[in-house]
């Protein structure tokens, strides 16, 4: 987008602190990482959606580099328990047991947290039992240890075990004496393993606590607040990602839009109360003569208005004006056009230099079509660009009637975990030894499952990549936006009560400039003034609805934006 007019221009989207915290959660959150490679990496044919207030190419850069730290840290999991299987088979195969007790009880957790779906009780009851087996697991390495057992193989103990443990098996009905005597088994299988067991569970304690340091690290460093200002500190590597980076810096600002059909302001947010409305051009009754009015000429009319607002109200001196921090001095405005994705042939280049944007405004602003259209575009960046408004302006004269369309969207903040980002990895490296080392003896059972997990989605992109033949796909709009994959559902009381100032002072000024436009030319003004403040104060809106494009109907005041239904394959 253009900057503003005066000194306070907003900050540059590679700086921006959203786009700061969008590369964080790349390394905090797999989920999310994996679907920023699969929309800007993997999936090549797509366009990029607008990228408003952030740099998607830098979030890319750390997904890229997150990802492959991730895949080396979880090769160096898996070598672990590859050696402890070699030393110690028996008590390596009982333990994947009770991992697979706590992971599936991890998944059911982020389930219930993320989706509000999932059984409390049944992760309760898995944690349960993979607990009480590993705590027959270390019940049975301290008394292994202390016997002095070294693990080279099995002892007549553990033989009398398996046997116990087989005529219980058959014994106790459905089952039930395997169950109890699992964690027998895993009692004698450890003791049996004792220091083999330690120094194999130490080993990998050892791995799982330096990843987390490695990723607190890279959090404190390459992505604080004073090194993220150099852009070219960040990872980058391979005529892939150089593709990809520059496909994004080419389209994610550009002022011609390809979009996708069934969600054309992917990247602008969540559509809040849209609104449109048509009134009757009829001549006023004072002698003055209409004139022909098109769409140029009211876009002309409403643009200084909304330029207007970035001046600050007088203050008493120059210097006091210059201190006022409203984010309306930072407003921008500027025009864009809507190109469709849709048929295009293979391979195609757009042309987004400033000719072509020229050439498709002058036909677009005039020519009301359905699939190419021409808006004015107004973006305000709170919060450290973590609250973005969009109003998208579209006015059409036809046939005597004048149709006015605002199409409000938000972009609501980043989600907490990312915000959160900073004080998790600080805590971590400025905690003592004892909080680490327990952290790490915490989170070491759980590791393998995690890894296997790691490595799959790992080779799951450069699989698509060498099998599914995006390179050679038709054009397409995008799917997904990385910001709005990453937004919380709500935001805080003081960023709607922003959201509702900014809405109303621009729709205000578009309303104003219209009405001017209208006057000027000779036409009635009544009529439309009256109707547009009854649309925009909460009258009717357009609304969306699932499986069709909108509905017009009456709605009351809320403060809650509403997010589209193609949000739901959020991770």
């Amino acid at each position: 987008m253009t900057g503003t007019a005066d000194d306070r221009t907003p900050v540059h989207p590679s700086l921006s602190e959203a786009g700061r915290l969008l590369c964080a959660g790349s390394y905090l959150d797999a989920a999310y990482r994996d679907r920023v490679i699969q929309e800007l990496y993997v999936h090549e044919e797509r366009y990029v959606a607008p990228s408003y207030g952030f740099d998607a190419a830098r979030v890319l850069a750390h997904a890229l580099q997150a990802r492959r730290a991730e895949v080396a840290w979880a090769s160096a999991v898996i070598a672990v328990w590859g050696l402890g299987l070699v030393m110690a088979q028996a008590l390596v195969i009982f333990l994947l047991i009770p991992a697979a007790f706590l992971s599936g009880a991890g998944r059911i957790e982020r389930r219930r947290v993320t989706r509000a779906r999932g059984s409390r009780f049944l992760e309760l009851l898995l944690r349960a039992c993979g607990y009480v087996l590993l705590i027959g697991v270390v019940l049975g390495v301290l008394v292994g240890a202390v016997d002095g057992r070294t693990g080279v193989g099995g002892t007549d103990e553990s033989l009398v075990v398996y046997e116990s443990f087989l005529q219980e098996f058959d014994e106790q009905p459905f089952g039930l004496g395997f169950v109890l005597a699992l964690p027998v088994l895993g009692y004698a299988l450890a003791a049996s393993y004792a220091w083999t067991a330690l120094i194999v569970f130490g080993l990998l304690s050892l791995v799982v606590g330096l990843q987390r340091g490695h990723f607190a690290r890279v959090i404190s460093t390459s992505l604080s607040r004073t090194q993220y200002a150099d852009p070219n500190a960040d990872p980058a590597s391979g005529r892939r990602f150089l593709r990809a980076r520059d496909r994004i810096l080419r389209t994610q600002h550009s002022r011609l839009v390809i979009y996708n059909v069934d969600d054309p302001f992917c990247g602008a947010g969540a559509a809040y109360r849209p609104w449109h409305l048509s009134v009757e051009l009829r001549p006023r009754t004072d002698g003055v003569e209409p004139e022909p009015l098109d769409n140029e000429r009211i876009v002309a009319r409403i643009r200084p208005r909304l330029e207007a607002l970035r001046i600050p109200s007088p203050h008493g001196s120059p210097e006091a004006e210059q201190a006022v921090l409203d984010r309306l001095r930072e407003l921008v405005v500027d025009e864009c056009v809507f190109l469709p994705a849709s048929g295009l042939p293979a391979a195609f280049e757009p042309d987004l230099s400033d000719s072509a944007f020229d050439a498709h405004r002058a036909g677009a602003v005039e020519e009301g079509g359905e699939r190419r259209r021409h808006f004015l575009r107004v973006r305000v960046g709170g919060w450290d660009e973590n609250l973005v408004i969009t109003v998208f302006v579209r006015v059409h004269t036809q046939g005597g009637m004048l149709m006015l369309e605002v199409a409000p969207h938000v972009l609501l903040p980043v989600r907490r975990q990312f915000q959160e980002a900073d004080d998790v990895a600080r805590r971590h490296l400025r905690n003592n030894p004892f909080a680490k080392t327990v952290w790490a003896l915490k989170h070491a059972p759980r590791s393998l499952s995690k890894a296997l997990t790691t490595l799959s989605g790992g080779s799951r992109g450069p699989w698509q990549i060498a099998t599914e033949g995006h390179g050679g796909a038709l054009p397409a709009g995008p799917a997904v936006s990385v910001r709005e994959l990453a937004a919380q559902e709500d935001a805080s009381l003081f960023q709607l009560m922003d959201l509702d100032r900014y809405l109303k002072t621009i729709q205000d000024r578009i309303v104003a400039g219209v009405t001017v436009a209208l006057h000027e030319a000779g036409w009635h003004t009544e009529e439309f003034a009256q109707r547009a403040v009854t649309v925009a104060e909460g009258g009717v809106y357009i609304q969306s609805v699932s499986h069709s494009a909108f509905s017009v109907g009456g709605s009351g005041h809320s403060n809650r934006t509403s997010h589209h239904t193609d949000r739901g394959d959020r991770q």
